[in-house]
């Protein structure tokens, strides 16, 4: 090759580095690790949750396929999110999309570098997964769903529904947060009922096979109505938590819109997919270099209260026009 053609070559090769690096960038995947409470199915609640920031994000620009993959791992059995935590780490993705407090201490456990957006969590502060709500200081995020701030507006609510209600079964998850979360929720509780009259029964359940000896025990001690915890757990077994009081005549207060819609008497509470919708933003200011740490928790404005007509009137309640009037959605 004669000198002149080879600098030439050079010139021409000089010129087509930049346009090609411009496309590798241009055409970079961002992997979004996902790590959630559930089955892979829309019989789901949870399932149904997670996977509503999703258009979201697409409404920003970021297409599955396109320009964002998802890594996916979802277990009903928190006990494997640890290992699952890991595996995203392994995987090299770029951002940890969490639901629930427990999937967002495990990613935490596994990495300090991965930023980490949680959908969902109780008590940010308290279950340490951030230093404060206005300045998180780590590597995690997100939404806030007030999980024992809101435990006595239920049991207020159910009074009103139920003539006479004097025993409520409390089905909790004693594991769902850190101790100092369900302490806190314990005390709202306690607070309420000692005010309003109300003996509570607390019932335990672990996971989805305890829910039936769960109901067998509310039944022998009487129960008059029920009250669900926030857990994620639970969550995921709305519908057969709906089954269940529905086969004992129990009328029932959920802490998500879920267990209404599901055939539930009556829900109280933040709309879950609203803030995992709202996660999208977060996702896409950190993909643009803003730091988690500087990222405020949001927490939830609007709570939805949800009446189920159809229930009420299986149950032989008589819903007043003044409850009807503060509800945001009636079902019939």
């Amino acid at each position: 090759m004669r000198r002149r053609d080879f600098i030439k070559l050079v010139a021409v090769c000089a010129a087509a580095e930049p346009l090609r690096a411009h496309a590798q960038q241009a055409t970079k995947v961002v992997r979004i690790g996902v790590l959630a409470p559930s089955r892979p199915d829309n019989s789901d609640p949870s399932y149904r949750a997670l996977n509503a920031f999703v258009p979201a994000l697409e409404e920003l620009g970021y297409t599955d396929g396109k320009n964002i993959a998802f890594e996916r791992k979802v277990a009903d059995d928190v006990n494997r999110f640890r290992a699952l935590a890991n595996e995203l780490v392994d995987q090299r993705v770029d951002i940890t999309v969490a639901l629930s407090t427990p999937a967002a201490r495990a990613a935490k456990q596994a990495t300090t570098t991965i930023p980490i957006v949680a959908i969902n969590m109780a008590d940010p502060v308290g279950d340490e997964l951030v230093a404060s709500l206005a300045r998180p200081g780590g590597n995690v995020t997100g939404t806030a769903f007030l999980g024992p701030e809101l435990v006595s507006r239920r049991l207020q609510l159910l009074k009103e529904l139920v003539p006479g209600l004097s025993r409520v079964a409390v089905l909790w998850h004693p594991l769902a947060y850190s101790e100092r979360t369900m302490t806190g929720m314990l005390k709202e509780i306690e607070g309420a009922a000692n005010t309003l009259g109300t003996k509570l029964q607390f019932v335990p359940a672990t996971g989805g096979g305890d829910l039936e000896p769960a109901f067998a025990a509310m039944i022998k001690e009487r129960a008059q109505a029920i009250m669900i915890f926030p857990s994620p757990m639970l969550y995921g077994q709305y519908g057969r938590i709906v089954d269940l009081a529905a086969s004992n005549r129990l009328p029932a207060i959920y802490a998500a819109r879920e267990g209404a819609d599901l055939g539930g008497l009556v829900s109280y509470g933040v709309n879950q997919s609203d803030l995992s919708r709202s996660t999208a933003v977060y996702l896409e200011k950190i993909l643009k270099g803003a730091k988690p740490a500087e990222l405020p928790v949001q927490q939830p404005t609007k709570f939805e209260l949800v009446i189920n007509l159809k229930t009420a009137k299986t149950l032989g309640l008589v819903v007043t026009r003044e409850f009807l009037l503060v509800a945001d959605e009636v079902i019939e």
